[in-house]
């Protein structure tokens, strides 16, 4: 071989051995921060920084429960909806002029609390300025409000950091009433949610609250045979044809304000009102999760509350923004 072939040769071996070396450290180095960053999500975690955070959410939440009743199932939906777009950042919370951002997709329409985040954020800023996130506050009030509603108290992970973007058409893929089991099923599975995750982020969240007649009214239209024939009647007499679609009736229409397994015991006897709820009854495996919840042993109360305290922190964690990514608001509305 001529020696400037070898000298080529030479060079082009050492260049690929140096961008080998370089890819490694990138990866090495990337994966040192993620494994730095997951760290900083914990519980905890603003035990120094700011001490009574935690109580201060759970004050204000207990004050807008106290007011309305209604406030523990909007500040539950309202963690839901936000970390089911581009992760729990906070990121629902943004609200631009032009009225483009994430909450006003179609499928946040009816989503609130806002006012209850801004009030916690206020105070924890005159106390804590610059320390606690949006993100965390919106996860720290859902846990909260389901305590106030009687449910389960749990602890809630906390690091999170605030999201910089709220693209409206990223909410597009949110799971909808109207969705199939299987496209729900799947839309669950894409956030690394399980399916047991789905009947009690979905179904057994839908224990407390109200929803209204516009997303009610197309089942009793088409006569929808699983609903059980008396409650279609009592669901007709509420939603009844060219009324107004924004009547709001119970989920839950045995105890609508209080945390318990009642609404699993509604789905299973057709009195499921929304069809998101229903089609979860007629598939298979879905069936046997929520009758283990209604077995007669004395424990199936237990079992719920500790595996929906689960499935919380388990959704509480997707896509979280942490470490150097994001940042703390100074207000939830808007980025820095």
């Amino acid at each position: 071989m001529r020696r400037g072939e070898r000298e080529s040769k030479s060079n082009y071996l050492f260049s690929l051995k140096m961008i080998t070396i370089a890819t490694f450290l990138v990866l090495f180095i990337a994966n040192d921060q993620l494994s730095l960053s997951k760290a900083q999500l914990q519980f905890g975690f603003y035990s120094k920084t700011c001490p009574s955070a935690e109580s201060i959410v759970r004050k204000v939440v207990q004050q807008a429960v106290t007011r309305d009743p209604g406030n523990a199932a909007v500040l539950l939906r309202l963690h839901f909806h936000d970390c089911f777009v581009e992760g729990c950042d906070g990121s629902i919370l943004i609200k631009h002029a032009v009225n483009d951002d994430e909450r006003f997709a179609a499928g946040n329409a009816g989503v609130g609390g806002f006012d209850v985040i801004d009030a916690a954020k206020s105070e924890l800023e005159r106390l804590c300025p610059g320390v606690v996130s949006c993100a965390d506050i919106v996860a720290l009030a859902a846990r909260d409000a389901v305590v106030a509603a009687k449910g389960p108290l749990y602890n809630v992970l906390t690091g999170r950091r605030d999201g910089q973007t709220a693209e409206k058409s990223k909410a597009a893929n949110l799971p909808d009433v109207e969705d199939s089991i299987n496209t729900l099923k799947s839309k669950f599975r894409e956030k690394g949610l399980s399916d047991l995750d789905l009947v009690l982020l979905s179904a057994g969240a839908h224990t407390i609250g109200t929803t209204a007649c516009f997303f009610v009214r197309p089942r009793l239209d088409a006569k929808d045979p699983t609903i059980n024939p008396v409650f279609f009647q009592v669901l007709r007499s509420k939603c009844p044809q060219g009324g107004d679609v924004n009547v709001r009736i119970p989920l839950d229409w045995e105890s609508q304000f209080v945390f318990d397994d009642q609404i699993f015991r509604s789905i299973r006897d057709g009195k499921g009102v929304i069809l998101s709820d229903s089609v979860l009854y007629q598939d298979n495996n879905m069936k046997q999760m929520i009758d283990s919840y209604l077995v007669t042993n004395g424990s199936s109360k237990a079992s719920f509350v500790t595996d929906f305290a689960k499935a919380m922190v388990k959704m509480g964690s997707i896509g979280v923004k942490i470490g150097i990514k994001g940042e703390i608001r100074r207000i939830c509305n808007a980025t820095n």
